[in-house]
């Protein structure tokens, strides 16, 4: 064969770092087969869907079994109900959304990497560490990458304070993916006051907002002026447990324009080109999802993640290490103990406890040294993971 490729995903590791995680567990356990693991690596969720989220789910299902009721394809930006429940959801935090800003999706992780599509050649600035889908995706674009760095000192919540003036693509995530670590009101208005100076777009991944359990900002834009550069990405994933059902939205403003080009409209044109929509059954059951009665469930299933991240955290407090997170977000990320490498952590961590987590090393190189553990487990589970925990560190 003779056609031309895209070079640039020789740029990319050649595996996805869970998969890398995989492989070592499943070679650890093959050797080890009375071995009890515990895995707390990745961030899947353990709970079961609401039974207000199932009932929807049945209902439509029935609804697609009769002539009268049936759906074909679904409109590409989303039904209208659901867009009208998106809405209902942000005006509860004083955001007021047009129903054409509203785009439905199958999650976050789709529209974050897609929405390189309707931008060009750009220079990207990625905080280090980060999720690794905002860094391939850009690489497989052949776009310039700048990374600011996430440390102890900052909390892991870097400021533009050093960044060099010019426009940028920026992402952004907060709760973050992996640290944990949420932006307050005013380090946010530092970016989208950097963004507006400097003509950047800033791309805000909230999949992790409703973990937010103080006045901490849910939305970008809960910032004046955001609408005027921003994008907004979410996921039910993690706030209704969609993670094997799979539906999110993206927010992007009619008043967004880069040159005179409406953001929005060239969105709209790729999610028509390149997007089916997202199934009837899925759209009822995210509906309710964010009706009154769903975001009570939702809020308990929450507080159950959180009650394990405040196990897990309460370990590293009592060992006095240092951590990030654990408080509003189901992650907690720690420094490893005794200088170990990440990956080196992993293998003892996996060896002498029998717990799975994730090498900080995976989500950058900010990331070496650093570990992140997920509270998505079960409480039994975690309780267990705890006590192990405590014996090795």
């Amino acid at each position: 064969m003779n056609v031309l490729l895209n070079d640039n995903f020789s740029l990319i590791k050649e595996s996805y770092l869970f998969s890398d995680i995989a492989k070592r567990v499943k070679a650890f356990s093959e050797k080890n087969r009375g071995a009890d693991v515990i895995r707390m690596g990745i961030g899947d969720v353990t709970l079961p869907l609401s039974n207000v989220v199932v009932s929807a789910f049945a209902q439509a299902a029935v609804e697609m079994g009769k002539a009268e009721t049936f759906r074909g394809y679904p409109p590409e930006y989303g039904y209208d109900f659901l867009r009208e429940a998106v809405k209902r959801h942000y005006l509860e935090r004083g955001v007021v959304l047009g129903l054409d800003e509203v785009f439905i999706s199958d999650g976050a992780k789709s529209d974050l990497g897609n929405i390189v599509d309707i931008l060009g050649r750009n220079s990207v600035l990625i905080p280090d560490p980060v999720y690794p889908v905002y860094l391939d995706s850009n690489v497989m674009s052949g776009n310039e990458i700048t990374f600011i760095e996430g440390n102890g000192e900052n909390g892991f919540l870097p400021l533009p304070d050093e960044v060099e003036k010019k426009p940028y693509v920026v992402y952004m995530c907060s709760p973050n993916n992996p640290t944990g670590a949420v932006y307050d009101k005013a380090g946010l208005k530092k970016w989208v006051d950097f963004a507006l100076e400097t003509g950047s777009l800033i791309i805000f991944d909230s999949a992790y907002e409703a973990f937010i359990n103080d006045d901490k900002p849910h939305s970008i834009f809960e910032i004046e002026g955001a609408k005027g550069c921003a994008i907004e990405i979410c996921s039910l994933s993690k706030t209704a447990g969609f993670t094997g059902t799979r539906c999110g939205w993206t927010i992007v403003p009619e008043e967004l324009e880069s040159n005179g080009v409406s953001l929005s409209k060239l969105w709209k044109r790729r999610q028509a080109t390149k997007f089916n929509g997202v199934s009837y059954p899925v759209q009822r059951a995210a509906e309710a999802a964010l009706s009154a009665e769903g975001m009570k469930a939702c809020k308990t299933q929450i507080a159950y993640y959180l009650n394990n991240a405040k196990m897990l955290s309460s370990v590293f407090s009592e060992k006095g290490i240092f951590y990030t997170g654990g408080v509003s977000s189901p992650y907690v990320w720690f420094k490893c103990p005794n200088d170990m490498g990440s990956w080196e952590f992993f293998d003892f961590l996996l060896k002498e406890a029998n717990v799975v987590g994730t090498p900080g090393e995976g989500f950058g190189n900010m990331g070496k040294g650093y570990f992140r553990l997920t509270a998505f487990s079960s409480a039994k589970n975690t309780e267990r993971a705890v006590e192990r925990l405590k014996r090795v560190l």
